[in-house]
């Protein structure tokens, strides 16, 4: 008898225990941190049949619904292929239409002829304006074949096409001391190397700003460089970004 007792008594013991343990289990989450199925919380649940669509949701796409709308019109704004080149070889002359924005709207495949002449010819314009504030008779200070010993025709041909081209077989870089227009860095000063590909002739500092009579006073004029340095440290992984400068 009295060990039938202690059966029941055993028995009643382990049914508190496990109601207790059950009890403990429900109060150790906040009720309040229990998410209920939303249409917008980006799971699948509840009676979705997709993530949030379908059931009581809004129905799911049937590959029309959500099609990208292209409607309306829309016009090509910008180039920025080459950063600068844009600015400084289709600027804009007084009285005459506007060769930026003509440049802007054109497709990369037809820009070389509709404005590589045009950007030849600037570039030695450029020189001439340079010669005469030097003093100088313009005839006399001419484009140079450039550091990558590219002549005028050549590379206003390839800046005019405002794409950037990359050789899988060469280094990536914009320039970098010896290999150039191949493609572009994060860290590469693309600005510069621009300039001093249009403007540092052979030496890639022929319009530095130099001080040719020791004066203290440059009598060059300084076309080589913004003069504007990257500060900021890129980040080495996807999506490269830095802290703001």
């Amino acid at each position: 008898m009295r060990l039938h007792n202690l059966k029941y008594i055993f028995l009643s013991g382990m049914l508190l225990f496990a109601v207790a343990s059950c009890n403990n289990d429900d109060n150790a989450m906040d009720p309040e941190q229990i998410a209920m199925p939303t249409c917008d919380d980006g799971i699948m649940n509840g009676d979705e049949t997709g993530v949030d669509c379908g059931g009581t949701c809004a129905p799911c796409d049937d590959g029309e619904a959500m099609a990208p709308d292209f409607s309306g019109t829309y016009a090509q704004v910008d180039h920025m292929g080459r950063p600068g080149i844009n600015t400084v070889l289709s600027a804009d002359m007084e009285g005459m239409p506007s060769v930026k924005d003509a440049f802007n709207v054109t497709v990369p495949s037809q820009m070389v002829a509709e404005f590589q002449a045009g950007f030849e010819a600037r570039l030695e314009q450029y020189h001439d304006v340079y010669a005469i504030k030097l003093g100088l008779d313009p005839a006399d200070v001419n484009y140079q074949n450039n550091i990558l010993n590219l002549d005028a025709t050549t590379l206003t041909t390839v800046l005019a096409a405002d794409v950037l081209q990359v050789a899988p077989d060469e280094v990536t870089t914009y320039y970098n001391g010896t290999v150039g227009l191949t493609g572009r860095t994060l860290t590469d000063d693309v600005i510069d190397i621009s300039l001093i590909l249009l403007f540092g002739g052979e030496t890639g500092d022929r319009f530095s700003g130099q001080d040719t009579d020791n004066d203290g006073m440059a009598d060059l004029p300084r076309l080589t460089s913004d003069g504007v340095s990257l500060t900021a440290t890129i980040d080495a992984e996807f999506p490269y970004v830095s802290n703001p400068q």
